[in-house]
């Protein structure tokens, strides 16, 4: 018997990923609504009360009106918006953050955002294992491909090639600062500076670190050592062992799913800078999506997934 999954969305950049992810997998019979329906209250509710799944990729205030339309059914949800990530009744869809276990059971799953995927894998297994101080003032800067932004950022970097940095969030209050703060476990809200380069897909996030200034901060061999231990065995996230001269984003870059870790350290250990590299369409949004749901149905975690 197939298992039912209603997305919620699915011409949208991050539902149309999800769909390309799921649809060749016979588990899953999708429940898609077409362009004269997918606006229908009506025609949502009854396919939310149709699913044994639904997966929401909506602005938020059309995801909070969504899971209103689905209350009720035996749905079990997933949120690919920022509605839901800090609320304590949601679980973090963060199985690597969180635990498998409580993804398995959760029956409301609120997919991370795909900057603070990078930032708190890098961040809170440090924090936990207080080699980094949980009440230092963080600094996050990040790039991601224009995708990340949804068809109307899409299509001004494809109708205005002479785009090269759009630097923005420059008046602080990112909306995904809180749940860069609460799941790394911060006492303060980190400095958050993210940016767009003219590339469809792909994203570096950097923490840097003025490790002689912290109490207690570890050497970089010691951060990298943490998190290799932390994420042992993940077949998502990979630590890396190497220090490259550089880190490259490729306008060529292909659909993924992984998540790779460096700890970049100066040679008398004064300062280190951590840096996640990721896909933002991947484990940033329908990747992380498609692994939650495989937890949630019980199937292997890694299936329809590109490592």
């Amino acid at each position: 018997m197939t298992t039912r999954v209603f997305i919620d969305g699915a011409a949208g950049t991050t539902g149309l990923e999800i769909v390309e992810r799921l649809a060749p997998r016979a588990e899953f019979e999708l429940l898609i609504l077409d362009d004269t329906q997918r606006k229908s209250a009506e025609a949502r509710r009854e396919a939310f009360h149709a699913a044994d799944f639904a997966v929401l990729c909506l602005p938020d205030d059309a995801a909070i009106e969504a899971v209103a339309l689905a209350e009720g059914s035996k749905a079990r949800i997933i949120d690919a918006s920022s509605a839901h990530r800090v609320d304590p009744a949601w679980t973090y869809g963060f199985p690597e953050i969180v635990g498998r276990e409580a993804i398995a059971g959760a029956s409301r799953v609120s997919n991370p955002g795909c900057y603070p995927t990078g930032f708190i894998a890098l961040t809170a297994p440090l924090v936990r294992a207080r080699l980094l101080p949980a009440d230092w003032p963080y600094t996050c800067h990040a790039v991601s491909g224009y995708s990340g932004g949804g068809k109307a950022l899409i299509a001004r970097f494809e109708d205005d090639t002479d785009i090269a940095f759009r630097d923005y969030g420059l008046a602080m209050g990112h909306k995904h600062v809180p749940e860069m703060r609460a799941y790394a476990g911060l006492a303060h809200a980190p400095l958050f500076a993210p940016a767009v380069i003219p590339a469809h897909r792909g994203m570096v996030v950097e923490v840097p670190l003025h490790l002689s200034l912290m109490q207690g901060a570890g050497t970089p061999d010691a951060l990298r050592q943490c998190l290799g231990e932390f994420f042992a065995g993940s077949p998502v996230v990979t630590v890396r062992p190497d220090c490259p001269d550089e880190v490259l984003l490729r306008r060529s870059m292909a659909p993924a799913d992984r998540l790779e870790l460096y700890v970049f350290g100066a040679k008398d250990g004064s300062q280190a800078r951590l840096v996640a590299v990721l896909d933002n369409l991947g484990k940033g949004a329908s990747g992380a999506a498609v692994q939650s749901l495989n937890l949630m149905a019980g199937l292997p975690e890694t299936a329809g997934l590109s490592l």
